[in-house]
C-alpha cells in the first residue's frame, strides 16, 4: 500500500478574470498526479454514456459494520480555519471564505429533494462534525463554510453579505464492485445581502489507482435557504489484475460565483477507500475502508463454548473487543502456524473437545508476538495457569464441532469484509 494522503481542504480565492484559466489548468491547487477539471469534464461526458457499474452501486453498510467509528489518529478541529480573502478588485469588491465547525446542522431533507443521482447520507453523518466517520463501505465528513462579500470605498470596507453553509462529504463503496462514489452536498442555512445571491458549481478529479466514471455538479443558486445543492462522482479502481491492491484520493472543487465579485474556489478531498483483487475466495473486485475494524461475531446461541471462552479471554484484558483495541489480520502462514503450535501444541486429547486459542491464530496478536498462555476454570488445560493483561493468549478446551466451525466463520468473515493482511478487526461473542 502506498503512503496514505491525509485529508486536507484548501481554499483559493481567484479574481473573476482568471477563473477560466483556472478551469483549464488548475496547476496551483490540484495535485500533480490529479487530472485537471477541464480534462475531467471531457472524461465525465464520455463516462455518462458508458453506464458501467455505478447503476449497481448502492449506499449500505456491511454485516460487519455494526456502527460507525472515527478514523484513528485524526485530530478534530477545535477552532475555525483562518479566513481567506481576495484583494479588492477594481470595483472595490472582494470575497472571503472560512471553513467553520457548524454547531447546529439544518434539518435533513427528504431524498427526493437531492440531485437525481445523489443519495441521502445515513443519519449518523450528523455526528461527523469536523471528523471523518466511517463503516467498512461508507465515509462521512461534515464541515461548515462561511462565504462573505465586502466592498471597499475610500479605504473603508463594508460587509455586504454573508452566507453560512453546511458541507457534507459522503463517499460509499461495495465489497463486490470496482466502483465507488464521492458525493458532496452543501446547504445555506443562514444568509443575507449579496452573499446569498451566489451560485455554486463543482468539478471532480482524482489521484491514485482509479479513473473517473462520471461526475455532475451543475451551477446552482445557494437560495433558497435550507435547500441542498449536490454533486455526485463515480470512480472506478484500476486495481483489477489478480492480486492487485490500490488506493484512490478523490477531490471536489467548488466554485462560488457572484455578479460583481471575484470567484472563490474551495476544495474537499477524501482518501479513505482501498480497492483490491487480492481477497482470497472473492472472484470480484471490491472496495472498502481498510482502517474500519469490522466485527466478527460468534453467537452464544450457536457456539456456546466458543463464545464463552472469547468472552472470558477478553474480560481478562486481551484485545479485540473494541475499535480502540482491535486485532490485526495476518495472512502469513508461518505466523499462523507458530501461533497455533505455541498455544495448543501440547493440548490434551479429550474426546469431543479441542483446543481453542484467543486471540485467534490468524491475528498478529498471537504468541508469535510475545506473551504467555493463560486459562480458566473448566478449560482442562492443567499445565497452564490463569492470568490477566493485554498480551499473550488464552487457551481452552471447547466443543470440537464448534472449534471446527470457527475456522469457516473466520474465513467467511475475512472474505465478506475484504479483510486483508494488516487490517484491524473486532471479535464479538454475544
Amino acid at each position: 500500500m502506498s503512503q496514505r494522503r491525509e485529508r486536507s481542504r484548501t481554499i483559493r480565492l481567484i479574481p473573476t478574470a482568471v477563473v477560466a484559466a483556472f478551469l483549464a489548468t488548475v496547476t496551483a491547487i490540484v495535485p500533480a498526479e490529479a487530472a485537471s477539471p477541464a480534462a475531467i469534464q471531457d472524461t465525465a461526458a464520455q463516462a455518462q454514456t458508458d453506464g458501467g457499474t455505478q447503476e449497481q452501486l448502492t449506499s449500505h453498510a456491511t454485516s460487519g459494520s455494526d456502527h460507525p467509528a472515527a478514523k484513528p489518529e485524526q485530530k478534530q478541529a477545535v477552532a475555525p480555519e483562518p479566513e481567506t480573502c481576495t484583494e479588492p478588485n477594481s470595483e472595490g469588491t472582494s470575497v472571503c471564505v472560512q471553513e467553520t465547525k457548524p454547531t447546529d446542522l439544518p434539518e435533513r431533507l427528504a431524498q427526493s429533494s437531492l440531485g437525481a443521482q445523489a443519495v441521502d447520507p445515513p443519519q449518523w453523518c450528523e455526528d461527523a462534525n469536523g471528523i471523518i466517520l466511517g463503516t467498512r463501505t461508507q465515509i462521512c465528513l461534515v464541515t461548515g463554510l462561511t462565504y462573505t462579500t465586502t466592498r471597499t470605498v475610500n479605504g473603508t470596507t463594508t460587509v455586504t453579505g454573508e452566507a453560512d453553509m453546511v458541507v457534507i462529504n459522503y463517499s460509499y463503496s461495495d465489497t463486490g464492485l470496482p466502483t465507488f462514489a464521492h458525493q458532496l452536498e452543501l446547504s445555506m442555512y443562514g444568509g443575507w445581502g449579496d452573499a446569498q445571491k451566489a451560485s455554486v458549481d463543482g468539478q471532480a478529479t482524482l489521484s491514485g489507482s482509479c479513473t473517473l466514471e462520471s461526475s455532475s455538479f451543475p451551477a446552482q443558486p445557494l437560495l433558497p435557504l435550507n435547500s441542498w445543492r449536490s454533486g455526485e462522482a463515480f470512480f472506478d479502481t484500476t486495481a483489477t489484475a489478480a492480486g492487485a491492491i490500490g488506493n484512490c484520493a478523490t477531490y471536489w472543487y467548488l466554485t462560488f460565483t457572484n455578479a460583481g465579485y471575484p470567484a472563490a474556489v474551495t476544495s474537499y478531498d477524501l482518501n479513505e477507500f482501498r480497492c483490491d483483487n487480492a481477497t482470497v475466495g472473492r472472484a470480484a473486485v471490491g472496495c472498502v475502508v481498510p482502517w474500519y475494524a469490522s466485527e466478527l461475531v460468534y453467537s452464544s446461541a450457536s457456539y456456546p463454548s466458543l463464545a464463552s471462552h472469547v468472552q472470558r479471554a477478553q474480560a481478562s484484558g486481551l484485545p479485540g473487543a473494541t475499535f480502540a483495541n482491535p486485532l490485526t489480520r495476518t495472512e502469513d502462514d508461518t505466523i499462523i502456524n507458530t501461533n497455533r503450535q505455541m498455544a495448543c501444541g501440547d493440548a490434551p486429547s479429550i474426546t469431543g473437545l479441542s483446543c481453542d486459542e484467543y486471540p485467534i491464530a490468524r491475528s498478529r496478536e498471537g504468541l508469535s508476538s510475545g506473551g504467555t498462555r493463560r486459562t480458566f476454570d473448566g478449560c482442562q488445560m492443567a499445565n497452564v495457569s490463569s492470568g490477566t493483561g493485554p498480551t499473550g493468549v488464552s487457551v481452552c478446551m471447547i466443543t470440537a464441532t464448534e472449534n471446527n466451525a470457527q475456522g469457516g466463520l473466520n474465513t467467511q468473515f475475512f472474505r465478506a469484509e475484504r479483510v486483508l493482511d494488516g487490517d484491524p478487526f473486532r471479535v464479538n461473542a454475544s
